[in-house]
């Protein structure tokens, strides 16, 4: 079951983040609040749909510098800036690296929910895809050596004479590993299969490949 969405507030202000906190809850979000960035360092970020509001100025690094610090570690949580003190070239890096909004104060209540909506869709929609990834990257892992050379070449036009002539063995044999790979991958034609290892390689779990070399020890 999805885990309820969460919102992330961090701010040095204590009336800033209670009133954030009562904005947010009132819309039947759950929320978080934070003083520091480090406070919220500290603590195991939720395993499920959620997102950053966050202070450009904090004690000690700026919320920009706390942002870069999220991608270094490999933390997509969606953020969006708050700040009484924006300026241009602030809000254009803070967008630049990714920021979802960057909102200046005073600002409306319903643009701060707005941006938290798209947000959480946005870090929904990441989870989703990860999910995916994940889940062909163990089938394609389940997949036998010979059988992930098949759908390489499958993927690639060749037909099963065609791949069974480049890895020097019978077409029945080419048939039998193609049956297999396709069951395994969940894949319903050439076409999905190829989708999928298409998917695999744009996110990097697959290196791209342009051809097989034929086997030492063909089937």
């Amino acid at each position: 079951m999805t885990q309820a969405p969460v919102v992330l507030v961090v701010d040095d202000d204590p009336s800033v983040r209670s009133s954030l906190k009562f904005l947010v809850s009132s819309v039947g979000l759950r929320v978080e609040t934070f003083d520091s960035a480090d406070a919220l360092l500290q603590r195991k970020l939720p395993d499920a749909p959620s997102c950053l509001v966050l202070d450009v100025r904090l004690p000690g690094a700026s919320g920009l510098d706390f942002q870069r610090e999220l991608a270094g570690r490999n933390c997509r949580t969606p953020i969006i800036f708050i700040t009484g003190h924006g300026d241009i070239p602030m809000s254009v890096r803070a967008m630049k690296d990714g920021a979802v909004e960057f909102l200046t104060k005073p600002f409306r209540d319903q643009d701060l929910l707005n941006a938290i909506d798209i947000a959480l869709q946005k870090d929904r929609s990441t989870r989703e895809q990860e999910k995916e990834i994940t889940d062909l990257k163990k089938r394609f892992n389940s997949l036998t050596p010979r059988e992930q050379e098949v759908i390489f070449l499958v993927v690639s036009g060749m037909l099963n004479k065609q791949i069974a002539d480049h890895l020097g063995t019978a077409e029945n044999t080419v048939k039998v590993h193609r049956s297999r790979a396709m069951k395994k991958m969940q894949a319903q034609s050439a076409i999905d299969l190829a989708r999928m290892i298409e998917k695999l390689e744009s996110s990097s779990e697959l290196r791209p490949r342009e051809g097989q070399t034929p086997s030492e020890n063909p089937s």
